[in-house]
């Protein structure tokens, strides 16, 4: 018999802010988090969940590269403030990461579960503000397409 594994983390349109390379992205942070999870339940976790994290790391900073290079250029007002939050969370992750890399204490759910919980807070409510930000530009043509 075939075991079906759901998703730890579904992807909502909820969660979408109209801006479709960041939702792109988002929707990979996703499903990064939920090959994490399924590494957790797997027999050789620690192989699998240290190639994905690597993987994770990497396409985070990639994300948050992509997403302040773009509120840099609309000279978003919250932009200093955005950043920080992305720091702070990098700073979390490689800290976390350099425990398992280590033997550390650490648990490998707990970190995914914090992964989801941040991601998806982070995405409704900092990501809403610059989304609603960009709408008013748009609103009062005050942006071009290639601005965001």
């Amino acid at each position: 018999m075939v075991e079906v594994v759901e998703d730890f983390v579904t992807w909502e349109d909820r969660y979408a802010l109209g801006i479709p390379f960041i939702d792109a992205q988002h929707k990979e942070l996703v499903r990064l988090t939920n090959e994490l999870f399924l590494s957790c339940k797997t027999g050789s976790a620690n192989e699998i969940f240290r190639e994905t994290i690597k993987a994770a790391v990497k396409y985070v900073a990639e994300h948050f590269s992509a997403e302040e290079a773009m509120l840099e250029r609309i000279k978003y007002p919250e932009f200093a403030e955005h950043k920080k939050e992305h720091e702070v969370f990098v700073q979390k992750v490689l800290e976390d990461v350099h425990n398992f890399e280590a033997g550390r204490s650490f648990v490998p759910n707990i970190f995914v579960r914090f992964l989801k919980d941040w991601i998806l807070t982070h995405i409704a409510m900092s990501d809403k503000k610059y989304a609603n930000y960009i709408m008013r530009l748009k609103k009062a043509d005050k942006l071009t397409s290639s601005s965001s």
